[in-house]
């Protein structure tokens, strides 16, 4: 089994390079969202879940995303948790089973700031992509799937994103064993990346 961890700030393109991987492995791979992870809020009023900073590795339950992580490597079934972006709570009734695969994607922007997360992946890859185009995706993606405003995209931006990104996620890129430029539109280093994955699987077969 290996362990890919792919970080980078929000709207860097991690997601189209997730993608991408998984579209050229043969192997059988799972995806391990850190979105799932955020800790239940569930008991704060909705005014109070909307002020909570969903961009500091504290809104993050690492003890339960690792606990998981280490339960898929010794070859047992987990119960994922199900985050809403429009409640910003966990599921409280639904959960997704996720079974071990010959290849596990960490997927998330502040998955490298957890020692002990960094210490369970086999590779880490950091995706890389100009502010203005992050925030370009970011508004995007934002307004069309969570339903946000353009005000308030810009305001969170400018108040936690940016902030967030040069305190921790940035800062975590000096972890990756390998960083992609260009984020998700480098398909020579996607293509690189995933014939090395393929050799590294082959060779401990």
């Amino acid at each position: 089994m290996l362990i890919i961890g792919i970080a980078g700030g929000s709207g860097s393109g991690k997601t189209t390079v997730v993608q991408s991987i998984v579209s050229q492995l043969k192997e059988k791979v799972v995806v391990i969202p850190q979105d799932c992870y955020y800790k239940d809020s569930s008991h704060l009023s909705m005014e109070e879940r909307q002020q909570i900073n969903f961009d500091h590795p504290d809104s993050i339950d690492f003890d339960l995303l690792c606990c998981q992580l280490r339960e898929i490597k010794a070859g047992n079934t987990i119960q994922q948790p199900v985050y809403s972006y429009v409640s910003c709570s966990r599921s409280k009734t639904e959960t997704i089973t996720v079974e071990p695969a010959d290849v596990i994607i960490i997927e998330g922007i502040l998955i490298f700031t957890c020692e002990e997360l960094r210490r369970q992946m086999d590779i880490k890859l950091f995706v890389d992509a100009d502010d203005d185009d992050r925030l370009m995706r970011v508004m995007s993606r934002d307004i069309l799937e969570r339903g946000k405003t353009v005000s308030t995209v810009i305001e969170r931006y400018t108040k936690t994103v940016k902030p967030m990104y040069l305190q921790f996620i940035e800062p975590s890129k000096k972890y990756a064993d390998i960083i992609i430029p260009q984020g998700g539109h480098n398909q020579v280093a996607i293509d690189v990346i995933s014939a090395t994955i393929e050799k590294y699987l082959t060779k401990n077969k």
